[in-house]
């Protein structure tokens, strides 16, 4: 094997001298590039949603969802132009008492302006099994809400959730999100 000799001199009178393995360089140095490159590239390509703009989905404390919890997701919109697709990510265990969820969701519009929307999520067919998908006790659903929503104004949109299903304490319901995909 090739080594390589360097001298250093640190002080007038000291000389160090150090060893060094080509094979090591050469392993080092493909580390420090190729590595790198096949990490990014392994990330960005199981990450990839091109679809997605913008997702958040919160926990629910305690798996209880009070009457008086209102749960926010804030969004800033620049294109104007472009429809998009706005989906309602919920999670619930097994232990939820009922096949639905009614939600009270409040859009807040740039300038101040809102509207308010009554969703209904279908959580159990009608034979009781839950839909969804998931393992052991715990489900997922995706509800697409609202289809081809081109924002009228660019800026700042607050999405505020709250559950109307007429109990002050609405047991499993885990989390809730906002998704919203480009069309």
């Amino acid at each position: 094997m090739t080594r390589l000799w360097a001298r250093m001199t640190l002080h007038a009178s000291t000389t160090y001298k150090f060893s060094t393995n080509l094979s090591t360089i050469m392993r080092t140095s493909y580390l420090k590039t190729v590595l790198p490159v096949f990490l990014t590239l392994f990330i960005v390509l199981a990450s990839c949603d091109s679809k997605r703009f913008y997702e958040e989905n919160k926990s629910i404390p305690g798996g209880i969802w009070k009457s008086n919890n209102r749960i926010s997701f804030d969004v800033t919109i620049f294109d104007t132009l472009t429809p998009y697709n706005l989906y309602i990510n919920l999670r619930n265990d097994l232990d939820y008492s009922y096949s639905n969820l009614f939600l009270f969701m409040k859009t807040t519009f740039p300038g101040g302006q809102f509207a308010m929307d009554t969703i209904e999520c279908t959580l159990a067919e009608p034979d009781g099994k839950w839909t969804g998908s998931g393992m052991g006790r715990v489900r997922f659903n995706r509800f697409l809400f609202q289809q081809g929503v081109r924002f009228r104004h660019a800026g700042s949109y607050a999405f505020t959730f709250e559950q109307a299903m007429r109990v002050n304490e609405l047991r499993g319901i885990s989390d809730i999100g906002i998704r919203i995909e480009k069309e």
